[in-house]
């Protein structure tokens, strides 16, 4: 009977615990809601044959999974951290069950199963809603991809299997989690966990001021270091690597020092500046910051670099994706491509059709160049060069067709196709000779000016750059044997058309009539030179079949990071209002009014979010400024987007915090 009563006793406790919680729980439960649809629907992707089987299914489902694991690190992580957050939130609560008799091992009990229940609930709910996402997601993957394909809409039993596995591990590290905190705490501690202070606001010591100090150094020297990341001045093969470690270490333990020293330097300092005149939005803004500066360093530190992280490979995928036209366009200056007069049967098939398109032939020649001299002297250590060796050249008048600025005097050249990642790695320096190996010698000429942009498929190119010379210069080299018999693609005519909703029809044309963009040209030994060229658009397509899987699980995985380290300052900012709500009641009574109060609790939600947002911008600014070229040819455009839409997310949890303290606030009287 004792025991029936006891049974009924606790889960009368803990329906009512759970109720009374309500409000600290919600938005703890909201995430875990997230984060079991945003796994869920990614292993259920996995298992939909309508998203694994368009274009290579292997790599789609791989990538999923790989992203799967990720996002099991992220949940693992918040999870994690809310609960130690709730449990001190909760500290009172938990000694004053002690305190009217209940053992810790019914205390224990009675938190797992509130556990239990919520978890049980957020795995429903969240299985629930990503069964009705997944095909969502689905469609928006294979929107990225530009595939027009019906997305089915599966549930999944593997997928859910998978699922209830992970997060009932999960539950169970919780469970312990929870236990271990409860056994090792005193009844004390636990009512006074709330009540003390990080650090105690004293002098500032010389010490720490050169911390600060030393904190802002070690950050603009990861910076700079970041700026010259492929300058190195060692033949040593692993210095890149240590260069990259080194920006990490500085940049990371700057961002520890900056929250530790500089700002409470800074903080510091402004209140030395009042005199002990404190406003109160003085008191309702620095104090609580400074009192709470030591734990709060690591937490902001962590949040920081995560945010770093996640935004800067964010924006490196996206200029990957945004790149993909841009890139396509370099590589392939026209729509289609045709070699050596071989793709007579594919114009006239356009002309049959009626299809209007610009026709842009450009002469071909195969001269071996010696480029050492337009090197700069400041090449990488332990990079080598190959500074003589075949290139194409092409003549003057068939570049202006599309470049109509060129000008060239005698003597003089461009070099074109030298892209911006070659650029970034190794510098050529204009106004420099090369010389070009004729039969009668070394011809020099002069290169006026180095274009990353190039007229020429870079399958003739080898994705290097060429050369412009004058006609007669070019007419000149056409009628010298050596050169004429080494050249082998003597020809390039580019097909523009003007109305690109013809591109799919112009297609299926290109590849019927040019054997798929098969061209071949047999050298004088017999041996066949063959090339297989793609359209503008195929390329683009490739690119975009590449790099689309990469923005979507990037996409989604920066939206969890975010939700995390969101949620966390969110939780944390719940936690300390609670805390505070006492003083609020204060100052309330002494005639201040909410709006007066949340003056003070602005500036610091601007700290406790503005601060690590404005430094993980800068922090992945950085990153992404030091090897964006290696990802695509656009910057900017990427770069602002990103971020733009980063910094709009990340503010709605600090308006959800200023939010709750505003309603803190108003029930505090």
């Amino acid at each position: 009977m004792c025991l029936v009563v006891m049974a009924m006793t606790l889960s009368q406790l803990v329906f009512r615990s759970m109720k009374k919680n309500i409000k600290h729980y919600y938005l703890y439960f909201f995430a875990l809601i997230f984060s079991v649809t945003l796994y869920f629907s990614f292993v259920t992707l996995q298992y939909n044959p309508s998203v694994v089987d368009v274009s290579q299914g292997v790599k789609i489902a791989a990538g999923l999974k790989a992203a799967s694991y990720i996002l099991l690190f992220v949940v693992v992580f918040f999870v994690l951290y809310a609960n130690l957050l709730f449990m001190k939130r909760r500290s009172k609560e938990i000694g004053l069950y002690q305190l009217i008799g209940m053992s810790k091992g019914l205390v224990t009990r009675l938190l797992v199963l509130e556990n239990t229940i919520l978890w049980v609930g957020a795995l429903t709910i969240g299985v629930g809603i990503g069964f009705l996402t997944s095909r969502i997601f689905g469609m928006v993957l294979l929107r990225i991809l530009e595939k027009d394909v019906l997305v089915q809409l599966i549930f999944s039993v593997e997928a859910l299997q998978m699922t209830i596995f992970v997060f009932l591990v999960l539950l169970i590290v919780v469970l312990i989690q929870t236990a271990i905190g409860i056994r090792r705490v005193s009844l004390l501690a636990l009512f006074t966990a709330n009540a003390t202070a990080d650090v105690k606001v004293k002098r500032f010591s010389g010490l720490q001021m050169l911390l600060g100090l030393i904190g802002l150094l070690l950050i603009g020297y990861g910076y700079y270091l970041s700026t010259t990341l492929f300058e190195l001045d060692s033949d040593n093969p692993n210095m890149l690597f240590y260069k990259m470690l080194a920006i990490l270490g500085s940049t990371i333990g700057g961002t520890f020092f900056v929250f530790r020293f500089s700002v409470a330097f800074i903080l510091n300092f402004i209140r030395k500046q009042k005199r002990g005149h404190l406003s109160i939005q003085d008191v309702l803004s620095l104090s609580p910051i400074m009192h709470r500066m030591k734990s709060n360093a690591m937490s902001l530190t962590v949040i920081t670099v995560i945010s770093a992280t996640a935004l800067g490979i964010l924006c490196l995928s996206y200029i990957s994706y945004y790149s993909a036209g841009s890139s396509a366009k370099q590589n392939i200056p026209f729509d289609y491509i045709l070699m050596n007069d071989q793709g007579e049967a594919f114009i006239e098939r356009l002309n049959e059709e009626k299809i209007e398109f610009t026709q842009t032939d450009i002469e071909l020649l195969n001269v071996e160049v010696d480029t050492a001299d337009i090197y700069t002297s400041d090449m990488p250590a332990g990079l080598s060069m190959v500074s003589k060796g075949p290139m194409i050249i092409s003549k003057l008048s068939d570049m202006q067709k599309v470049m109509p600025e060129l000008s060239l005097k005698a003597g003089e050249g461009y070099i074109t196709g030298y892209s911006n990642m070659m650029s970034e790695i190794v510098k050529l320096e204009e106004n420099k000779p090369v010389q070009l190996t004729t039969s009668d010698g070394e011809e020099a000429i002069t290169i006026k000016e180095i274009k990353p942009d190039s007229l020429l498929v870079y399958y003739v190119t080898g994705a290097g750059m060429s050369i412009v010379v004058t006609d007669d210069q070019f007419e000149k080299l056409a009628e010298d044997p050596m050169i004429s018999e080494q050249t082998r693609w003597e020809k390039q005519v580019g097909i523009d058309l003007a109305e690109r909703a013809q591109l799919k029809e112009v297609q299926a044309i290109y590849e019927e009539t040019t054997n798929n963009g098969h061209f071949e040209v047999t050298k004088d030994d017999g041996v066949i030179d063959s090339v297989n060229m793609d359209s503008q658009e195929a390329y683009r397509l490739s690119m975009l079949d590449m790099f689309g899987l990469v923005i979507f699980v990037t996409g989604f995985l920066g939206l969890a990071f975010l939700m995390t380290t969101g949620s966390i300052l969110y939780f944390k900012q719940m936690t300390e209002a609670e805390e505070e709500k006492a003083s609020y009641t204060v100052l309330r009574k002494i005639g201040f009014t909410t709006n007066e109060l949340m003056k003070g609790i602005y500036i610091k939600q601007l700290y406790n979010f503005g601060v690590p947002l404005v430094i993980g911008l800068a922090h992945s600014y950085f990153a992404v400024k030091s090897g964006w070229m290696l990802f695509g040819t656009e910057l900017v455009a990427p770069l602002i987007i990103t971020m733009g839409i980063y910094v709009v997310l990340y503010s709605i949890f600090a308006f959800f915090s200023i939010g709750y303290y505003r309603k803190v606030v108003n029930e505090s009287l």
